[in-house]
C-alpha cells in the first residue's frame, strides 16, 4: 500500500499496452479492461445496494462475491471498505479516466466516520488504502486531516507493556492480546503520520510494534505464525496460532505476503536493518518454498495437503508481488531476482487469474482464498486482491521507466 509518488507520462501509459516487452508480463494488461471493469462493479454495486435488508442500508462497497455468485457488499466498518476506492485512485492514474476519478471520491468520502473506530486495529487498509492514496493524488486537505485523525484513533490500541497493537477485540475467551501479523500493514499510516506532523510518536509506536513482531511471530524458517496472543499483565507471549491457516505449525500464503510486504515497507520508512534482513528472508522462504507452484501463485497454505480441489491464493500472490518491486529498491544484488520473480506472477495473474469482459460482477482477478477453515470466501474474486494487483502494475511500470 506503499504511497511513494509515482509519475506515469503518457508515453509510459502506452508502454503498459504495448506488447514491446514480451518478457515483462504487462503487455497482456487492457488499460481499457481494467477501466470497464471497475466501472462495471460500481454498477453492479448500485443495484446491489438497493436490494439489500433495511439493516444493511449503511454497505459502502464492495468486497467479494457469495457463493450464490451475488455481489457481497459491506458497510465502512468491514476492514475491506477502503481497497475499491485504492483500485479507483490507482486505476484512475493509470488510464488518465476522469470518471475513474470521481468514483473514486464517491467510494472514499463514506468511510471518514472511521477516523474515530477504536474498535479496530485496520485503520491503514481502511483510511490508507483510500484516503492515502486519493492524498497522493489529489492533495486535498482534508483528506490530510482525516488521515492524521485515524493515525491518532489507532495509537489508543497501542500497549507499551507488550509493545504492540491490538488486532483483535473478539474471542476473547480465546485470546488475551492477540497481534495479527497482518497488522504489519497498518504502520504506514504512522509512518505517514509521524512525517506529516513531526510527531514522533506515531513513529516510535510503528517501530515498537515491528519489532516486537519481529521478536515474537517468526520461525526459524522464517515462516510466520499468524496471530501471537501476549498476556496483558506480564507482556509475555502466551500462545502462538495461525488462525486462517491450515494448522498451527503451517505457513498461511497471505500471511507470508503480509509480513514480507510490511517488512519491505518499514526498511523504507526507517533504514532499520533489521527490518530488510527479516523481509528478505520471508522472500526467499516464499520464492524457494518447494510447494511454490511454478506459475508462482501460491495455494491457501504452504503446508495444505496436495488434493485435487486445494484452492490457490490470487491475493497472496498479488501482495507478494507488489512486495518484491519494493524490496528490490534497497536489495541492489537481489535485484534481479526480485524483479524477474514479481514480473512472473504478474505474467501468471493477466495470463490465467485475470476476469474476462463482464465476468465476476467488474473484479479484476478471480481465484482467491479468504478463509478456508472457515469456509469463507474460497476461490473467488476479492477486493484487495485486485487493489495490491494495481500496485504492483504501478511499480512495475516505474522499474520499467527507470530501465529504459
Amino acid at each position: 500500500m506503499s504511497l511513494t509518488k509515482l509519475v506515469l507520462p503518457f508515453a509510459v501509459l502506452l508502454f503498459l499496452i504495448s506488447a514491446c516487452q514480451p518478457d515483462t508480463g504487462i503487455e497482456k494488461v487492457s488499460l481499457t479492461q481494467i477501466k470497464s471493469q471497475l466501472k462495471l462493479l460500481a454498477v453492479n454495486f448500485n443495484e446491489a445496494k438497493v436490494s439489500v435488508s433495511d439493516s444493511d442500508k449503511k454497505v459502502v462497497s464492495v468486497r467479494s462475491l457469495n457463493s450464490d455468485g451475488s455481489l457481497k457488499v459491506i458497510s465502512s466498518k468491514d476492514w475491506c471498505s477502503g481497497f475499491y476506492a485504492g483500485s479507483l485512485w490507482m486505476a484512475s492514474e493509470l488510464t488518465g479516466d476522469l470518471r475513474l476519478q470521481n468514483l473514486a471520491r464517491e467510494f472514499t468520502l463514506p468511510l471518514e466516520k472511521e477516523k474515530f473506530n477504536g474498535d479496530s486495529h485496520d485503520m491503514g487498509f481502511k483510511m490508507m488504502c483510500s484516503f492515502g492514496q486519493g492524498y497522493r493524488i489529489m492533495h486535498d486537505s482534508a483528506y490530510r486531516d482525516i488521515l492524521i485523525q485515524s493515525a491518532k484513533t489507532l495509537t489508543t490500541r497501542f500497549n507499551e507493556k507488550i509493545g504492540a497493537i491490538r488486532s483483535w477485540d473478539h474471542n476473547k475467551d480465546k485470546w488475551q492480546f492477540p497481534v495479527i501479523i497482518d497488522n504489519m500493514m497498518n504502520l504506514e499510516l504512522l509512518f505517514w503520520a509521524s512525517k506529516q506532523t513531526g510527531d514522533q510518536l506515531y513513529y516510535n509506536i510503528a517501530v515498537k510494534h515491528a519489532e516486537t513482531t519481529l521478536s515474537n511471530h517468526f520461525r526459524a524458517d522464517n515462516s510466520s505464525f499468524h496471530v501471537v496472543d501476549y498476556d496483558t499483565i506480564t507482556g509475555t507471549v502466551i500462545k502462538k496460532n495461525t488462525h486462517q491457516g491450515f494448522s498451527d505449525a503451517s505457513a498461511w500464503s497471505r500471511g507470508q505476503a503480509w509480513g514480507l510486504y510490511g517488512y519491505s515497507m518499514c526498511y523504507r520508512e526507517t533504514g532499520i536493518v533489521s527490518f530488510l534482513y527479516q523481509a528478505e528472508k520471508i522472500a526467499d522462504f516464499i520464492m524457494n518454498h518447494p510447494n511454490l507452484p511454478a506459475d508462482k501463485i501460491p495455494y491457501w497454505d504452504f503446508d495444505a495437503p496436495a488434493t485435487p480441489s486445494r484452492p490457490r491464493d490470487v491475493s497472496a500472490a498479488a501482495i507478494t508481488a507488489s512486495a518484491l518491486y519494493e524490496l528490490a529498491r534497497f536489495v541492489p544484488q537481489k535485484k534481479d531476482f526480485y524483479i524477474q520473480s514479481a514480473d512472473q506472477i504478474l505474467r501468471s495473474l493477466n495470463n490465467s487469474y485475470s476476469s474476462k469482459p463482464g465476468e465476476n460482477k467488474g473484479f479484476l482477478l478471480g481465484h482467491s482464498t479468504g478463509s478456508f477453515p472457515h469456509n469463507s470466501e474460497i476461490d473467488v474474486p476479492i477486493n484487495y486482491a485486485d487493489y495490491y494487483y494495481l500496485e504492483a502494475l504501478l511499480r512495475q511500470s516505474n522499474f520499467k521507466k527507470l530501465n529504459q
